[in-house]
């Protein structure tokens, strides 16, 4: 079969790979139909995650159908259509039982396309199975769904749960990528007075007022002045960091109001600095984490209901053959316009963006 390989920073190319096989009983083998690219295969590319050795297929986002399973599966069966989680678990360790699979000490957690193969294939081995893939609903097509197996879920659990979004809250999403326009999506899921994005290309701002934001600022452009104005100085309740480096994460340090919340959901690949010399005094709550898709479910079926803008952050689409395409327009999103790329043999038509 054909594969997406990593060969170090910089370097990875679709080309021939084993097929893989079930190797404990809990396995599946899944057919992949559409994946997508995300925004920590382009850190690992750059070097940032050097866990994922040379030889590593990419990808932790898909969705395809069952092929074949280990004896003690029981939730799936060959002919299935599923969402592969970007998360596996094990469903036994203390970290499962608690809800925290991100953290799987089972052998699962981030583990496809980072320490085992992952979904930018043909086929992908899936292992725990039972829990770690989700039964699709017929009527909700691919390249909707996809976006489901990680930048839903993540947005929502580590960004808007995380940074506790209440009814009334000014909130500020920092980065307009996929992550932060579902950021802004879900966390109107809990009537917020107002949503406010910060990005620096115009086409991600207006995808922003698209999926529900108020207010947007251009990060060259003061964004802290327009969260002091629309809050009477106060600063936002909730600021969520969705780009990964140090000067959007020092921007949200900035803006939080007093007793506010700082969530960090972007992948980090160089430090940061935390200036507890001003907010030592703020009573700043600042978290991070993985994702533990435990909300996978149920974004599932408000994603069925219509009720997720899903469908239109997916902006590019191609075969799989041209996967090296694909992260090239992926990477290079403020010259293409590129929100979401999805790959594979079910998917939409491309959606056409405005220009940067």
């Amino acid at each position: 079969m054909k594969g997406f390989v990593f060969h170090g920073p910089g370097q990875a190319s679709w080309q021939d790979v084993p097929d893989p096989a079930v190797k404990e009983p809990t396995d599946a083998i899944v057919k992949v139909g559409a994946v997508s690219i995300c925004g920590t295969d382009l850190h690992i590319l750059k070097g940032d995650v050097p866990e994922v050795v040379p030889g590593t297929v990419l990808g932790h986002e898909a969705v395809g159908e069952i092929v074949e399973v280990g004896g003690d599966v029981r939730t799936v069966r060959p002919g299935d259509r599923v969402l592969i989680s970007c998360i596996t678990s094990c469903g036994r360790c203390r970290y499962c039982r608690e809800g925290t699979y991100g953290q799987c000490m089972g052998g699962g957690g981030w583990i496809l396309g980072h320490l085992i193969d992952g979904t930018q294939a043909e086929y992908v081995r899936v292992p725990w199975a039972d829990l770690s893939v989700h039964p699709l609903p017929n009527a909700l097509p691919a390249a909707d769904a996809v976006l489901l197996a990680d930048i839903f879920p993540t947005s929502y659990e580590v960004g808007v749960l995380n940074g506790h979004v209440r009814p009334g809250d000014t909130v500020t999403v920092v980065g307009a990528g996929p992550v932060g326009l579902a950021a802004v999506a879900t966390a109107r899921l809990f009537s917020p007075e107002r949503v406010i994005a910060v990005d620096l290309v115009p086409a991600r701002l207006e995808a922003a007022r698209r999926c529900g934001a108020d207010a947007v600022a251009d990060v060259r452009e003061d964004p802290g002045q327009l969260v002091a104005d629309l809050t009477d100085g106060l600063g936002a309740d909730v600021v969520m960091e969705a780009v990964g480096v140090p000067e959007s994460f020092e921007l949200c340090t900035r803006v939080v109001r007093p007793g506010g919340h700082v969530a960090n959901i972007g992948v980090h690949g160089r430090p940061v600095t935390l200036h507890l010399e001003d907010l030592w005094i703020k009573n700043v709550t600042i978290t991070t984490g993985l994702v533990d898709t435990r909300s996978t479910p149920m974004l599932l079926r408000m994603a069925a209901a219509g009720r997720l803008p899903t469908g239109q952050l997916v902006t590019h689409t191609f075969p799989p053959a041209q996967m090296e395409e694909a992260y090239e327009v992926f990477a290079k999103a403020g010259e293409t316009g590129a929100l979401k790329v999805v790959a594979g043999e079910e998917r939409h038509a491309e959606v056409a963006v405005p220009a940067a």
